[in-house]
């Protein structure tokens, strides 16, 4: 199947792993553009020294064509961006921040740059930045989606830019990724159905919890992690949406914080700060730190993860390589049904 985005990037599916913290890793980033989609690393919680290495450790998996996610508001943002660049990444992914110095770098030596979007007011930013395509991200994803649903903002988006849209949340199967064709998207982005599958290295608790979890079963709150955003409805995730930061709480976060993206004291106080404030970065502190006792230990009593609202009808754990052939037929094969229904 071919689209812009497929002729954009030079890749065979138009299906695109999803940026995950702690999840989208070398690993999985090479399985899916291995076969044939477009894997994105997400660098949030790396800092350059380590990213560095990375972007060599995929290289080194795969000689298809992958991205690096980059959050430019988060400690070491800019720097994950400009390690990104000076590696060459054939793809920058950035989010919650001003592009237009990566674009504008990036095409110096022919890389692409995707930004990821939730309102179109942001989409159109991009478009007149440069970007190259947008990751457009619907209230039904997992993690830090926006207000609108995809069945609105898609097509609203599409009928306003004129760049590559790759639409994210709410997508597991053929019948999204024509959907997202008919709205006006050249691709889609998962997140969630990616976690459930061999390759992921994310707990299989994890994995088995995703597979009995019901639409239902997920929260939307700012309380997780400081940004608004998707989460499974578990117990410890339930209490965070609805209590408030201490400042002690505050303090160990923050301190934790810095030692894990090796951010100086003064850097995180006056550079981050001013773009967040104690309180909500703080918060993300938090959020990544229970994230991680889910990821690493399984913990589902007292760590977090995102869910999409698509989670509950995910059932089997298949390869990347199984999950996007399948999609791709599943799609071609209803569009050409289409015909006959109407």
């Amino acid at each position: 199947m071919k689209t812009r985005i497929t002729e954009l990037f030079g890749i065979k599916h138009p299906v695109v792993l999803s940026g995950m913290a702690f999840v989208s890793v070398p690993k999985l980033v090479a399985a899916v553009s291995n076969a044939g989609g477009l894997g994105i690393f997400n660098s949030v919680a790396y800092s350059p020294d380590q990213l560095k290495g990375i972007i060599q450790e995929i290289k080194s998996l795969t000689d298809k064509p992958f991205a690096i996610n980059v959050t430019l508001i988060f400690p070491n943002g800019k720097e994950n961006a400009e390690v990104s660049l000076a590696e060459k990444a054939p793809i920058i992914n950035f989010a919650l921040g001003k592009g237009d110095w990566i674009i504008k770098q990036a095409h110096t030596y022919g890389g692409k740059v995707i930004s990821t979007v939730a309102t179109e007011r942001h989409a159109i930013r991009a478009a007149e930045q440069g970007a190259d395509g947008i990751i457009v991200t619907g209230h039904e994803a997992a993690a830090h989606g926006g207000d609108v649903g995809g069945m609105v903002l898609l097509p609203q988006i599409a009928t306003r830019v004129k760049i590559p849209i790759i639409s994210a949340g709410g997508y597991c199967d053929g019948r999204g990724l024509a959907a997202a064709l008919a709205l006006g998207a050249d691709a889609i982005a998962m997140g969630t159905r990616f976690v459930v599958t061999q390759e992921c290295d994310a707990h299989p608790n994890i994995k088995q919890v995703a597979m009995k979890t019901q639409m239902e079963e997920t929260i939307y709150s700012a309380g997780i992690d400081g940004l608004p955003g998707r989460w499974y409805a578990n117990k410890r995730a339930l209490e965070m949406a609805n209590s408030k930061t201490s400042y002690v709480d505050a303090l160990k976060a923050g301190w934790a914080l810095r030692k894990q993206v090796d951010t100086p004291v003064w850097k995180l106080l006056f550079g981050s700060l001013q773009k967040r404030g104690v309180q909500e970065l703080a918060q993300q502190a938090i959020g990544i730190e229970a994230l991680g006792k889910i990821l690493d230990d399984g913990d589902l009593e007292n760590g977090v993860v995102p869910f999409g609202q698509v989670v509950g009808r995910i059932r089997d754990l298949p390869t990347c390589k199984e999950v996007i052939e399948r999609i791709v037929a599943e799609a071609e094969e209803i569009i050409k049904g289409l015909q006959a229904k109407v």
